[in-house]
């Protein structure tokens, strides 16, 4: 996990160049290195060290002449190692090297064998190859200079003012001077059509626990974050089971403005049942709104929801981070897999909501995906997830969109996955956490924190502002003086077009009140967990 800068042409000033990398320095605290190759390219990188802590130095030589530099894990590199690269002579045992061994034996044919989650940049002479995983867990962007030399990095910040035209790297794709981008990743649940399977519960939670164990792969201690919502106390209960397996102790973290905020009470139950070593933080809504002109230079988005839910995660890595932890666990991805968001109560039709699902999936790297990354990384913390696994998706994605889509206005989201792992003789957890109401991030740390926010932006922003909001910002002009406000921090820092244009923002469909709080939806006062519990059909 780290930070990564690839300069492609010649004439560039090494000491910016070391500069520019060192905007990123937060994502890899632990040393900092470049090479520059025969021809002029520059590759620099940002470390924190996961995995082979001692030698696992970057930038990477291949066999001969290829460097690479990489950020994030990659999962599957022993399994590599032991096959189609068993008659390679490797430098490290870090996962990241399998990168530059692959492109020397296969060309740029082989990102598809990857399974983790990354972005990296291979040069070899005059040739390269960048790419980026299935989802886009891992941040990466790319631009040109007026010379026309092509640069990649995990974050806009040593680019913005280096290019003339930059954005954001697709995820799924490779991309080479010879062939453009490539789409490697076309997983069949693309195609809603495909999603005709009958449910396989056994299966479902196999995977699941497979995509957890994968994410456990570290020679650093490993927590949780811990909310006390279905999808991280799953994460948390089966990283639980199979560290206890191997003797070890799992800690976990949660947030909330005070100890009766509804993520922290739920978590602190979900902590005692499944026996982790539980932290809980506290933040004052002061706090979060000191922040928010550093928390929005590190997150490189002016989307209301990502701010919101961004500032109790950043918190809560910094004091992740000051224990000692380098990697944790994340429910990320699990809404929009399984249509958990309120909102999805109200599609018109089976296939809306199939559609909206894969949607909303293949855009998680606009929204969930970045803040989970840079508010963790803003403080050198790694965030994983496994509900985005691919082997996991195959199995999740393709089930039938009738048997997701909740069937009352009580609602039953994400029932396919509650009941998979309601197992009576070994309870994953408890019932009441089970089947509690979903709570977004940000609504879950405690209403007022949304509520005062809002108070707190109207009074930084006039009529008369909102009354020129399109002659201000012309492109995604923002609506309400929420909005406004981040989009003011941002504009500071990334005033260029082609940062604006870098930012997606997460809206509701299917509901009349557009804000993108969970609050927003009707379901939410109307669906008691008790309700929902007794209302779902088998």
């Amino acid at each position: 996990m780290c930070g990564i800068l690839a300069i492609i042409g010649k004439g560039k000033d090494e000491q910016l160049v070391k500069q520019l990398s060192k905007r990123m320095s937060h994502r890899g605290p632990d040393e900092s290195d470049m090479h520059v190759t025969e021809n002029g390219h520059i590759l620099s990188h940002e470390r924190l060290s996961i995995i082979d802590l001692h030698s696992g130095r970057q930038p990477i030589q291949g066999c001969s002449t290829a460097w690479m530099v990489h950020n994030g894990e990659i999962y599957n590199h022993q399994e590599l190692r032991d096959t189609v690269l068993k008659d390679h002579v490797f430098r490290s045992k870090s996962d990241s090297e399998v990168i530059v061994h692959l492109y020397e034996k296969f060309g740029y044919d082989f990102v598809h064998l990857l399974d983790g989650d990354f972005a990296f940049v291979v040069i070899d002479g005059d040739d390269y190859i960048a790419g980026r995983d299935p989802l886009g867990v891992k941040p990466l962007y790319y631009g040109v200079d007026d010379r026309g030399r092509m640069y990649f990095a995990s974050e806009m910040k040593p680019i913005a003012d280096q290019c003339k035209t930059f954005s954001t790297f697709p995820p799924g794709h490779y991309y080479t001077h010879e062939t453009g981008f490539v789409k490697y990743y076309q997983p069949e649940y693309e195609d809603f059509k495909k999603a005709d399977k009958e449910v396989d519960y056994a299966l479902l939670r196999e995977s699941l626990t497979e995509a957890t164990r994968k994410r456990l792969m570290s020679d650093v201690p490993i927590g949780v974050l811990l909310s006390g919502g279905l999808d991280s106390s799953l994460t948390s209960s089966i990283a639980a089971r199979l560290l206890k397996e191997k003797g070890k102790e799992l800690h976990s973290f949660s947030i909330g403005l005070d100890a009766e905020a509804p993520d922290a009470k739920a978590a602190r139950k979900v902590a005692e049942f499944l026996g982790t070593t539980h932290h809980e933080i506290h933040f004052t809504v002061q706090q979060g709104i000191e922040i928010l002109d550093k928390l929005i230079w590190h997150l490189e988005t002016y989307d209301v929801t990502s701010v919101r839910a961004s500032t109790p995660m950043y918190f809560l890595s910094k004091a992740i981070t000051d224990m000692g932890i380098k990697v944790v666990l994340s429910g990320e991805g699990a809404d929009e897999v399984f249509g958990g968001y309120l909102y999805f109560r109200n599609a018109p039709s089976t296939e809306d909501f199939s559609k909206e699902t894969i949607e909303r999936v293949q855009k998680l790297f606009t929204a969930d995906l970045l803040r989970a990354d840079k508010s963790t990384m803003a403080h050198g913390l790694e965030a994983r997830v496994p509900f985005l696994d691919k082997a996991f998706l195959d199995v999740a994605m393709l089930i039938k969109g009738e048997e997701k889509q909740p069937k009352t206005y009580e609602g039953r989201e994400k029932y396919i996955l509650r009941k998979a792992f309601d197992t009576p003789d070994s309870p994953y957890l408890p019932d009441e956490v089970l089947w509690r109401q979903k709570e977004q991030f940000s609504d879950g740390v405690g209403y007022n924190w949304i509520d005062e926010l809002i108070e707190y932006c109207a009074s930084q922003v006039t009529d008369e502002q909102m009354a020129e909001a399109t002659k201000q910002f012309p492109y995604n002009t923002p609506a309400t003086k929420e909005a406004y406000f981040y989009r003011t921090i941002f504009h500071k820092y990334y005033p260029q077009v082609s940062a604006a244009q870098t930012v997606r923002k997460w809206i509701p469909k299917w509901q009349e009140n557009q804000d993108p709080s969970g609050r927003a939806n009707a379901a939410h006062v109307q669906a008691d967990i008790e309700i929902a519990k007794s209302s779902v059909t088998t």
